[in-house]
């Protein structure tokens, strides 16, 4: 399979499939096209979250505000995954994962002549993709070191700061905000053991292990399913509740 992710929203994404399925007759199927758009770490932490949960497959994922510019093509080979993304940090901690227990390899892939400046979703990477797909369907990942287009790379990095803990606070940031209003912040869960109440950015709020641990429309953080922190409201919004956007600074303090 092909898996496809970015910010797009549509109709653009339908331009890639139609590019991939000229060239492959790959099962394309769509992470998201409601990427944060032109956010790199937030997609990333998306990326990661979700594309390990994948069997082997080619996963193509385009956020990219340098389009045009003379950023790189990159192609990552994580175990029996590949992934195909702009040289901007996007893909980088989803290869990680993947490739925990294997390593990764990074390849820079030659762009070719786009026909636009503007749509290298559909120019560059949909062509690449299928391409990449239809080599290691054919030869296996190993092949990836014979194709001409492919020369070894040094990507650009992208990690996601850890959070801070001095005493018996922590100091951190929001990740990411779903469209449930959920705030992801990137302090550990672990943080919240034993805790029944905490302050967040001063506001007093208790610790639950499910929404409906308080009744609806009041706040509460909880361990998302990722393992971080989240600053969420029962039936509601959290980002409204605690007034948080991606990028914000989170100050979470224990409450005797």
């Amino acid at each position: 399979m092909i898996t496809l992710a970015s910010d797009f929203g549509s109709p653009y994404p339908a331009a890639m499939k139609g590019v991939v399925l000229q060239r492959s007759d790959a099962r394309l199927v769509d992470v998201s096209h409601d990427l944060p758009r032109g956010s790199i770490r937030a997609s990333a932490f998306w990326l990661r979250e979700v594309l390990p949960t994948f069997p082997p497959a080619t996963h193509l994922a385009v956020v990219d505000p340098g389009v045009g510019t003379d950023r790189a093509v990159l192609v990552a080979r994580a175990g029996d995954h590949t992934l195909v993304g702009p040289d901007n940090g996007l893909i980088v901690p989803a290869a990680r994962r993947i490739g925990a227990d294997t390593g990764v390899d990074w390849f820079y892939a030659d762009p070719g002549d786009p026909a636009s400046t503007t749509f290298h979703g559909r120019d560059v990477f949909a062509p690449l993709a299928a391409e990449i797909h239809e080599t290691v369907a054919s030869e296996g990942v190993d092949a990836l070191d014979t194709l001409d287009r492919l020369t070894p790379a040094e990507p650009v990095d992208c990690r996601l700061p850890e959070a801070t803990v001095e005493g018996d606070g922590v100091e951190g940031f929001v990740v990411a905000v779903d469209d449930f209003g959920n705030v992801i912040t990137n302090v550990p869960g672990a943080f919240l053991d034993g805790r029944d109440v905490v302050r967040v950015n001063g506001e007093e709020v208790p610790v639950g292990e499910t929404f409906g641990a308080v009744d609806p429309g009041k706040p509460l953080v909880v361990v998302g399913s990722h393992g971080y922190v989240e600053c969420d409201v029962n039936d509601g919004r959290g980002d409204e509740w605690f007034g948080l956007s991606p990028g914000n600074a989170v100050a979470i303090d224990g409450v005797e």
